[in-house]
């Protein structure tokens, strides 16, 4: 990567990962319905005002087909099962699970004939989908109901996440991130909007919470998402989505340190092999064949 990739690379791990604990504080005053769908549009609203103020100009008509699908997966997809997880399993958990986007990219991609598996990564997947096994297996809280649901949501945002990096990779080749940013995040604020009807805002929220919204919304998905997606188009869907190895570590600090969620030595040992398969499918980890030569 050059240093401009790194600069992001690790501005997005740094901020990702420090996301958790401001979805948390929304969720509890707007719903996750709201949370997602007002963070959605003021990411879209804060780039269309750049865009306007700069006199850059945002092609969003061209390709709303494929907005709408980066918007449905990678935006209201994740971002719904994440808010909707959290308060059921906690930030570290969800964090952790989030790990496993490389490896359901990687299977995408193989599926789709855009990468190869090789030993390697076989190897990688089969220790990551393991470490799922014990992370959700043997957890720090009682294994009730809603962990399960919860688990299976976050599992079902990250899934989400994959498919859309993967889609915006093989589709928007070329197309500006300012561009994929600024329809993915409409098209996942019109999609998460009917949402409200069945899950209201609970309460009236405080000034500090619109506070916490207006961060998510303007830092931690305008600016971020325009990053993220020129790291997919400069290195590839799988090397950029491995920076949620990074926000995991940044999630579970802020999980253990500030919020005193638990986590069991074997979740512990769970996540640990879920990010040692994650590095070998995304060639973090040379391969054997190379270290030996």
């Amino acid at each position: 990567m050059t240093a401009k990739d790194s600069a992001s690379y690790v501005f997005l791990a740094v901020v990702w990962g420090l996301s958790f604990l401001a979805m948390l504080r929304a969720v509890e005053a707007f719903g996750w319905a709201g949370a997602v769908t007002f963070r959605c549009f003021i990411a879209a609203a804060t780039l269309i005002i750049i865009a306007v103020a700069t006199g850059r100009r945002l092609k969003l008509g061209a390709g709303w087909r494929a907005f709408a699908v980066v918007g449905a997966t990678t935006v209201a997809g994740q971002l719904v099962g994440l808010c909707f997880a959290m308060p059921l399993i906690g930030t570290a958990m969800s964090a952790i699970l989030v790990a496993t986007i490389p490896l359901f990219s990687m299977l995408i991609a193989r599926l789709w004939g855009i990468e190869t598996l090789t030993r390697r990564h076989l190897l990688g997947l089969v220790l990551g989908f393991s470490g799922i096994v014990i992370l959700v297996g043997f957890p720090a809280v009682p294994f009730t109901p809603s962990f399960v649901l919860g688990c299976a949501a976050t599992l079902g945002a990250c899934l989400c996440a994959a498919f859309g990096s993967c889609y915006a990779s093989y589709k928007l080749k070329g197309v500006s991130s300012w561009d994929t940013t600024a329809g993915a995040f409409l098209a996942g604020g019109l999609f998460t909007l009917p949402l409200l009807a069945l899950v209201p805002v609970p309460g009236t929220p405080q000034p500090v919470d619109y506070l916490y919204l207006m961060i998510l919304g303007v830092v931690m998905s305008a600016a971020t998402y325009v990053l993220y997606f020129r790291l997919v188009g400069t290195i590839g869907a799988t090397k950029a989505i491995s920076v949620e190895f990074a926000v995991t570590v940044v999630a579970v600090l802020v999980g253990a340190l500030l919020l005193r969620e638990p986590l069991s030595p074997m979740q512990i040992g769970g996540a640990a092999t879920i990010i040692l398969g994650c590095a070998l499918v995304t060639g973090l980890i040379p391969s054997f064949a190379r270290q030996s030569a």
